[in-house]
């Protein structure tokens, strides 16, 4: 219908629901009603509704491209799960020996060792070897990983049965995770390059902490199209981090909203995690918040409010930000998060 040239309204399900009930309050429904219903409610509250506009093509290209990502990721943590659950069952030592099994050196040792077996009969030769070529040996885990490996070898498996199946599962997951991290690599190329093409890449990718990977999402998802918000409190609850404050007399609840861009709010969260680690004043807001009483979570959502105020003004001036005139702008609004700051030592005369 947009390729129609047609002006399309997106219609919340409940508020459908509720134009539905306005008409035919016994609860009778079906498609003509429906039709009716949502024609006279365009036609009565259509002056504060908003035509659907589409993406630009390398916006939404992108979008597709970080959202597909974020599926694989997905699928890549289940594999991994599995393989971890299989090596419990057999090749303890396996575990023990890699903290990170999102890394391919990981999957590596189970296809050139899939066994504690094989591992004894490759000998401490071969078990150097593999670590320098995969860029596996490091002098503060190299020693605890050769004593793990003569453990392994010195140990007989409790159950032959047990090792013969669950080992190869262990080496199908293994594969499958190569294959999958191969095409995991192809999506990062082509999502970078789109991001260098597109004409907001230095605005997003000026956000401390966003890096290579977020910095895609968050452009994707809030996209370029600088009619579609406003203001910075309807980015805010776009994103999901604004609050809903149901109130009535003196009763009065605040919960997290649930209608919203869950790509963009889970892409919120790690960001604004990531922002704490390179702007003091983020750490600052960040610890008041949980010494208020508020969870991880929940302090992490303010964060995120007051970073999408920031970013909103980036965006709509489309400038990248500037931790130093942020700072200046605080200390001229007598900011109460530059209090909270570690002040700089005096120097001495």
């Amino acid at each position: 219908m947009l390729e129609a040239k047609l002006a399309v309204f997106p219609l919340n399900p409940k508020a459908a629901e509720r134009f539905r009930d306005r008409k035919a309050p016994a609860g009778a429904k079906s498609d003509r009603l429906d039709a009716y219903c949502f024609a006279d409610a365009l036609r009565s509250d259509g002056h504060a509704w908003r035509a659907l506009r589409p993406a630009d093509p390398l916006t939404a290209e992108l979008r597709l491209l970080c959202r597909d990502e974020v599926a694989l990721i997905g699928q890549r943590t289940a594999l991994v799960n599995q393989l971890q659950a299989a090596l419990h069952e057999y090749y303890p030592t396996a575990i023990a020996a890699f903290d990170d099994w999102t890394l391919s050196g990981a999957w590596e040792f189970i296809l050139a060792f899939p066994t504690p077996h094989h591992l004894a009969s490759a000998g401490k030769h071969k078990w150097e070897k593999f670590l320098h070529a995969h860029k596996l040996y490091r002098p503060q885990t190299a020693a605890k990983r050769m004593e793990l490996f003569k453990a392994a070898a010195k140990s007989a498996s409790p159950n032959p049965a047990v090792t013969a199946a669950k080992s190869l599962l262990a080496i199908t997951c293994a594969k499958q995770l190569g294959t999958l991290q191969t095409q995991l690599d192809e999506y990062r190329a082509r999502i970078n390059e789109l991001f260098a093409r597109h004409p907001d890449h230095d605005l997003f990718g000026s956000l401390p902490g966003a890096g290579e990977k977020l910095a895609p999402r968050l452009l994707a998802e809030i996209g370029a199209d600088r009619a579609v918000f406003d203001d910075p409190e309807s980015l805010q609850c776009y994103a999901g981090a604004a609050p809903v404050t149901r109130q009535s007399g003196r009763s009065r609840h605040v919960v997290i909203r649930r209608a919203c861009n869950l790509h963009l709010r889970a892409t919120l969260h790690l960001w604004a995690d990531l922002s704490r680690f390179k702007t003091p004043w983020a750490q600052a807001y960040y610890k008041q918040k949980r010494e208020q009483g508020m969870l991880h979570a929940a302090a992490l959502r303010c964060l995120a409010m007051r970073w999408l105020k920031i970013l909103w003004t980036m965006w709509a001036d489309r400038k990248t930000y500037d931790g130093e005139r942020h700072l200046r702008d605080q200390l001229h609004h007598g900011s109460w998060v530059i209090k909270l700051m570690p002040q700089p030592a005096a120097q001495s005369n």
